[in-house]
């Protein structure tokens, strides 16, 4: 499933490129308009924006056997500051999501119901494009459940990643993204026994920029 995540992300990056090239090649016959234009795909990725996301979630549970899995969607606000006189873009990004990533084995069932992540962002800009990694700080809930009796318990822990961004108006961009989260291990009394969670997302978000 990663493999294909990052085969599409490459695939789509490969088109907006195309499209970007193009789009310069056309605009070489009027020169002031093109270093315009540069200037304001450089620019364009500065400053605040706010955002929505939506994908799946799919892992499992440290020292059970447990696979969850299921949809995930959220919120997310960062800040970018592109580099004068470069197309490089670092920047910093948090977000909160709800999941329904859940599995069952035997009497057992372990849930996932939100999670969280604050990380940093670089990545270099190709016009419209944004290509960019991502990692920093992951928390979030596993809850387990058992003969009605449920235990919780909020880990921290890291989060890394990839993604793309592409800007289709001034103010909006799309976005696909790829992330590793690994909540650390804490002690389940009801199991007996220590838990934590890796899982990976596959989600597609919207940003407006201020």
């Amino acid at each position: 499933m990663t493999r294909f995540v990052l085969g599409a992300v490459a695939f789509l990056a490969a088109g907006w490129s195309s499209q970007a090239e193009a789009a310069d090649f056309n605009y070489n016959s009027r020169a002031p308009l093109t270093m315009s234009r540069a200037r304001f795909d450089a620019d364009s990725w500065a400053g605040l924006y706010l955002g929505g996301n939506f994908g799946y979630a799919w892992g499992s549970v440290d020292n059970a056997w447990a696979k969850p899995g299921g949809f995930i969607g959220g919120v997310q606000a960062g800040y970018n500051w592109p580099q004068n006189g470069s197309q490089w873009v670092f920047g910093v990004e948090a977000d909160v999501q709800a999941s329904s990533a859940d599995d069952r084995f035997a009497a057992w069932k372990f849930s996932n119901p939100w999670f969280g992540t604050v990380r940093g962002r670089g990545g270099y800009a190709f016009n419209r494009v944004l290509f960019y990694a991502t990692a920093g700080l992951a928390f979030g809930e596993l809850r387990a459940t058992t003969l009605g009796l449920s235990e919780s318990h909020t880990n921290v822990g890291w989060t890394a990643g990839v993604g793309a961004e592409f800007r289709f108006a001034p103010s909006w961009s799309a976005k696909i993204e790829y992330l590793y989260v690994d909540l650390a291990n804490s002690n389940f009394v009801i199991t007996g026994a220590s838990h934590g969670l890796g899982f990976s997302t596959v989600r597609a978000g919207v940003n407006y920029r201020f």
